[in-house]
Formats: structure tokens, sequence, C-alpha cells
């Protein structure tokens, strides 16, 4: 087993010395994400944004994506987007919403397949209106909120209310950092990145309260012990299990970027920056915040360190025994 320990026992990392470069950084990130956003904001699949998409393969050959493109012009006159993906017989028809209305986009769905099918076979065809779409927004952004007042609330009741605070201060961040992930590689926002968000506030929460629950644990055992001290000592306690939880999920999605395919691609990716962030959360921005809101008073005297107190109980067991 001691093959697989990606993390040696018993570290004595100072965490929290460097909340104070880890603080401005995140905030610079979320802010730089926030302008993002609101600047390039995100590329809605047809999910959100409502068109039709269409996965063709050649029966043979490669893909002829200039031809699929000059034909689709033909047919349509709105946005049009082609592009090759997965292996070079693959290729990706996507356009928006005719200005006629669902019964045009019918029409034009039919046609492609007229005007293609000889050549392509269509591995996959999905059709969005626009109210669907529309819906899905809604629907999509109200889950998440939903979940995160859910869980405010679970840690409210389970932890003293500065690990509630603090555990939702850290989720916010690594929903605000998947946002500008998305914003700047662009990738295709659809209602699997939805699922990817909501696992990676699963995933975030789940390390916090592991942390949160460490610490809660030394709070009771050592009552004196300034609480910057204790945060490093929970948070080492812990280091082994963090780190190999984050190897392992990164392992099976690195997988699934690289076999996976096109259609859950975004999904990997997210996930991917998703338990990087919430690993980086859980340790520099939810642990420190608790010495901000006041969970202990850092000025306490301080407790024997646990070194001390075993040298301590050994020394007096060899006096005893003399």
């Amino acid at each position: 087993m001691k093959l697989l320990r990606l993390a040696p026992e018993n570290t004595k990392f100072p965490f929290m010395r460097f909340r104070r470069v880890s603080y401005p950084f995140s905030a610079a990130l979320s802010i730089i994400s926030v302008v993002l956003f609101l600047t390039l904001g995100m590329n809605f699949g047809i999910d959100f944004s409502g068109g039709t998409l269409m996965e063709l393969r050649a029966k043979s050959g490669t893909a002829d994506i200039s031809a699929i493109r000059s034909e689709m012009r033909k047919l349509t006159s709105g946005d049009i987007e082609v592009q090759g993906f997965g292996s070079p017989s693959d290729a990706l028809l996507r356009f928006g919403v005719p200005k006629e209305g669902a019964v045009a986009q019918e029409q034009t769905v039919a046609a492609v397949k007229d005007a293609l099918g000889s050549q392509y076979d269509f591995r996959r065809v999905e059709v969005v209106g626009p109210r669907v779409s529309g819906e899905l927004v809604q629907s999509g952004t109200l889950g998440v909120v939903i979940s995160i007042i859910a869980v405010l609330c679970y840690l409210w009741f389970r932890f003293e209310w500065q690990f509630a605070v603090g555990a939702i201060i850290a989720t916010m961040h690594d929903l605000l950092l998947t946002v500008g992930f998305f914003s700047i590689t662009r990738l295709e926002f659809n209602t699997t990145s939805i699922a990817a968000i909501l696992t990676i506030v699963g995933y975030s929460l789940n390390e916090t309260v592991v942390v949160l629950d460490r610490i809660r644990e030394m709070l009771k055992k050592y009552r004196k012990m300034p609480t910057d001290q204790l945060i490093d000592v929970s948070v080492n306690a812990v280091l082994p299990r963090t780190i190999m939880t984050a190897t392992t999920v990164f392992l099976a999605l690195l997988s699934l970027v690289i076999f996976g395919g096109e259609v859950i691609r975004s999904f990997s990716l997210a996930m991917i920056w998703g338990i990087c962030v919430a690993t980086y959360s859980s340790v520099f921005i939810c642990s420190p915040m608790l010495i901000y809101l006041g969970l202990r008073n850092t000025s306490a005297e301080s407790a024997p360190a646990p070194e001390a107190k075993d040298a301590k109980a050994k020394k007096t067991g060899a006096v005893k025994t003399a």
C-alpha cells in the first residue's frame, strides 16, 4: 500500500500562511470569469439556443467539409456551422432556427437528408425549438440554485454557521471559475454541461465537508490551539485522502476525454477543471474563511502540539519507570 500512497503521512505544510496570496489570486480569477461571461458569453449549444444538430459519417472516404458547407448554403440562409470532429470521416452540422419557424426547420432537415443521404449516414439528428430552449435555460438555472440553497441549509444545521458560509463561498468560487472556463475555451454549453456543473458542486462540497469535519474534530480535541495552527493540522491530516481522491477521479475523466468521443468531451473537460478547482478551494478558500469569520480566537494560548504531547507522555512514563 505504501507504493500507492501519493502523499507522505504526517505532513506539516503551513497552508494557512498562503491565505494572503490565495484570496487575491482567487478574487482576480473570479473577476476575470465574470468579465469573460459578460463580454464573450457562452458557446450555447442547440439545447439552449435552439436549432438543429446533425452528426454525419461518410459512407466511404473522408468527410468533405467544404462541399457540405456549400450544399447547406443552397438549402438555408441562416447561420451555418460545419466542422470535422472525431475521425476524418465524421462531420458535425449545425444551423439555427429559420425565421419562418418550426415548420421551415423540419423542411430544412428533410432537404439536408435528401441532399446528403447518398454520401453520408446520419448518426444523430437533434432539433430544438426556441421555446424548448428557453425552458431548458430556466430549468437548468433553477436546478443549480435550488441545489446550492439545499446544501446551505444542510451545512447550517450539520455544522456551525461559519462552516456553512465558508462552504458556500468556496462553491460559488468553483462555479464562477467553471463559467469562466467555458467562456474562454468556447466549449459547447449544453444540458450535459449543466450535469457537469452539478457534479462539480457535489464533488466540491464533498471535499469541503471532509476538511470541515476534521476541523470540527480537532476543535474538540485541542481547545486552546490557535485557529490557523489547528486548521493546518486538520488539512494535513486529510491531505493523503484528498490527493488520492482527486487523482483517481482525474484518471477516470482523462480516459473519457481520450476515448469517450466528441459528445461528452465538454462534460469531461469541465469535470477535470472542476476537480482541480474544487480541491484547491476546499483547502485555500473554505478553510481560511473560518479564520476571517471568527470561528475561534486566534490569540488563544497555544496548546501543546500532538508531537509535544507524545514526547511529554513518554518522558513522564520514563520517570515513573525509573
